[in-house]
């Protein structure tokens, strides 16, 4: 049996075989668009290691003729003191389950090939900041230390990988989504292309259309001389998407391209993970739909006027639950002193809640009644209190942070970047007020606001998009 399989626009995969984000990646290369080089160990390898607690017989050889046809590619060497090939080792199973498995970046950086980087760039900052996350991410992901030995490092990130699908927050995920525990994860190994490279370079997400409303025009956020993680993992001040036509028009103008590209190929609003390295745009991943409730009607809706889908295929892509989440109330505030803070509204929608600033609390609480999860960023360890909670308050991050995603797949109200919250494990404060761990809290995930108490809800504002969706339906039937 096949276990590794090329990352090409003539490789025959489907998702099931290599996971989403791979298929997503191949038919990356189809569309001619800017894809770092790279292979997929399928997910049949995941079934087999978790069946037996071993790499399949097999593996290490095909990883081996794997990692050399990568250097062939890219003309670096896996561990070497010239010219080092770095690569990143990234999960994805064939249906998203964002930030729940694990991740290595930098893999390969021995302290050999860190010296190499070093004096190939003439930037040892850069070199040595790449290592230290190549540090920190094998500890998580593989709980022990980083071994100096390039292929040893990847046997050990491609099984930690493997191990992370039967993670806690793995599993609850799968239970959230209903999402079969056989089906397993792939593991996508690519050149590295940095964005922390220099003042040229930046990481970020951005989507065809703005994934809360589904107005027509791109959105996202980037940052700059990070890479990816830095995005998502919402600790990191972001900025608007558009900043990067600013700095990078030329990135920026392919950006374009590309989204509107994707958005023909797919029939439907895309978001891509992308890295400008020195200037140069690459794509790391895309995802087709991913929206708001009222955004993914919106969309549906616009794509048939244009003829793009047909009314049945407009009805077919909006479930029950996105239905009754696109009824989305608003807050209706009387007066300031009810305002807590404002932040941006990351999946709209209205909740109340008493305040939990721990997930244990959040777990806790949920079972007396309704809790708002107010945490200063969230990761993938916060799942089971995303889960018990109404909505979500986050005091870093943006609209493509972890917290956000989370919340726009859950339909749960999220305001993300609060950034005058300090949480602690007992209480909530701003400049001008602390509120204790189980004070109520209204949140609004359209304008962003945070008010105390239960202030009053506008009634549910017309929706033209919603009204022609549900004339379809009831013709169709």
């Amino acid at each position: 049996m096949r276990w590794v399989h090329r990352l090409s626009a003539d490789a025959e995969v489907s998702a099931d075989l290599v996971g989403a984000k791979a298929y997503g990646l191949v038919e990356l290369h189809r569309l001619g668009l800017p894809v770092p080089p790279g292979f997929v160990v399928g997910t049949g390898a995941c079934r087999a290691f978790l069946r037996d607690g071993r790499l399949p017989d097999g593996l290490r050889r095909e990883l081996a003729v794997a990692v050399g046809e990568l250097e062939a590619v890219t003309g670096r060497g896996f561990g070497a003191a010239a010219r080092p090939l770095v690569v990143s080792v990234r999960s994805g199973a064939s249906v998203s389950m964002p930030g729940m498995m694990s991740t290595v970046l930098d893999l390969g950086l021995t302290e050999t090939a860190t010296a190499g980087l070093a004096a190939e760039t003439g930037d040892p900052a850069f070199a040595h900041d790449s290592r230290r996350r190549l540090l920190a991410g094998f500890a998580a992901a593989a709980a022990g230390p980083v071994p100096d030995d390039p292929a040893e490092q990847l046997d050990l990130a491609v099984r930690a990988v493997f191990a992370s699908w039967n993670a806690p927050r793995a599993r609850t995920y799968r239970a959230l989504h209903g999402i079969p525990d056989e089906l397993g994860t792939a593991v996508t190994v690519q050149a590295m292309v940095f964005g922390n490279r220099d003042a040229r370079s930046g990481a970020g997400v951005a989507f065809s259309r703005d994934p809360n409303t589904g107005e027509p025009v791109p959105f996202g956020e980037v940052l700059f001389g990070c890479q990816g993680e830095d995005v998502v993992l919402g600790t990191a001040a972001t900025r608007p998407l558009a900043e990067l036509a600013g700095r990078e028009p030329v990135a920026w103008k392919e950006l374009l391209a590309a989204l509107a590209r994707l958005e023909e190929h797919y029939r439907d609003a895309c978001s891509v993970e992308f890295t400008v390295e020195a200037g140069r745009l690459w794509l790391l991943q895309v995802r087709p739909g991913g929206l708001g409730a009222r955004a993914a009607v919106r969309v549906a809706v616009d794509l048939a006027d244009a003829g793009v889908i047909d009314r049945r295929t407009a009805v077919r892509r909006i479930s029950a639950r996105q239905l009754e989440s696109a009824r989305t109330p608003r807050l209706e505030l009387t007066g300031t002193r009810e305002l807590l803070t404002r932040g941006l509204g990351a999946c709209p929608g209205v909740a109340t809640g008493r305040v939990a600033t721990t997930t244990g609390a959040a777990v806790r609480m949920a079972a007396a009644g309704p809790v708002i999860l107010v945490r200063p960023h969230t990761s993938p360890l916060d799942l089971p209190g995303l889960a018990a909670a109404a909505g979500v308050v986050t005091a870093t991050g943006g609209p493509t942070s972890h917290a956000a995603v989370v919340a726009r797949g859950l339909a749960k109200p999220a305001v993300v970047g609060a950034t005058d919250l300090t949480v602690t494990p007992a209480a909530v404060r701003t400049p001008t007020r602390t509120i204790a761990e189980g004070a109520l809290l209204t949140i609004d995930g359209t304008t962003g606001e945070v008010a105390l108490g239960r202030p009053g809800i506008a009634p549910v504002p017309t929706d033209p998009a919603l009204h022609r969706l549900l004339d379809w339906a009831a013709e169709i039937r």
